[in-house]
C-alpha cells in the first residue's frame, strides 16, 4: 500500500505540481482510504519527503560505486536525468525532477536533506577523474534543464536538445573514451 501511495503522490506531482497532494485526493487516486493513508504517512509533509527519499534512492542506486572509471559518476548522473533524444515529460528524469522540485517546495528541513545528499554528490563528481568544473558543470546544466523542463520555461527542444544533450556527454568524457 505504501508504494502505491508513493506511486499516485509521484504520478500527481508529474501532472499536476506540488499543490495537487492532499491527503485527501492522494487517498482517493490511490484507491486506499484516508486512514490508510495517514497509517503510512501523518501529514502531507512526510508524503512529499516520502516521495522524495524514495526517489533519492533509485537515483543513487542508478550511481555507479567509488571504484568506478574516471567519468563513470558523472556520466551517470547525465544519463539519469536528461533523455539522449527529445522524449516526452514524464519519463524518469521529470520523476526525479519533480522530487527536486517537491523537496525546494517543503520547506527548510526537506531542503536541509536534499542538501546533504548534493554535498556527498558533488564530492563524488569532483573526483570522478575529470576536471572538477567539467563534472560541475555538467551537474549545473542538469539542474538547469529539469528546472526548465518542469516549469515549462522554455525547455531545449529537438535537435536542440540532442545537441544540448551531446555537448554535456562530451563534457563528462574523459581523453580515453
Amino acid at each position: 500500500m505504501r508504494d502505491r501511495i508513493l506511486d499516485t503522490t509521484e504520478e500527481l506531482l508529474v501532472r499536476e505540481g506540488v499543490n495537487a497532494i492532499r491527503l485527501d485526493a492522494v487517498a482517493a487516486k490511490a484507491g486506499v482510504s484516508k486512514g490508510g493513508l495517514l497509517h503510512h504517512f501523518g501529514t502531507r509533509q512526510a508524503l512529499i519527503e516520502g516521495v522524495v527519499l524514495r526517489l533519492v534512492d533509485a537515483f543513487e542506486a542508478y550511481l555507479p560505486p567509488r571504484s568506478s572509471p574516471p567519468g563513470a559518476f558523472t556520466r551517470a548522473w547525465l544519463d539519469a536525468t536528461i533523455p539522449a533524444t527529445d522524449v516526452p515529460a514524464d519519463g524518469q528524469g521529470d520523476r526525479v525532477a519533480v522530487a527536486l522540485l517537491a523537496a525546494l517546495s517543503g520547506g527548510p528541513e526537506m531542503l536541509t536533506l536534499l542538501r546533504g545528499h548534493y554535498l556527498v554528490w558533488q564530492d563524488r563528481l569532483a573526483n570522478d577523474g575529470l576536471d572538477p568544473a567539467a563534472a560541475t558543470l555538467v551537474r549545473l546544466a542538469v539542474d538547469g534543464w529539469w528546472l526548465a523542463r518542469v516549469t515549462d520555461l522554455a525547455p531545449p527542444a529537438g535537435d536542440l536538445h540532442v545537441r544540448i544533450r551531446a555537448s554535456l556527454d562530451q563534457l563528462a568524457r574523459t581523453e580515453n573514451d
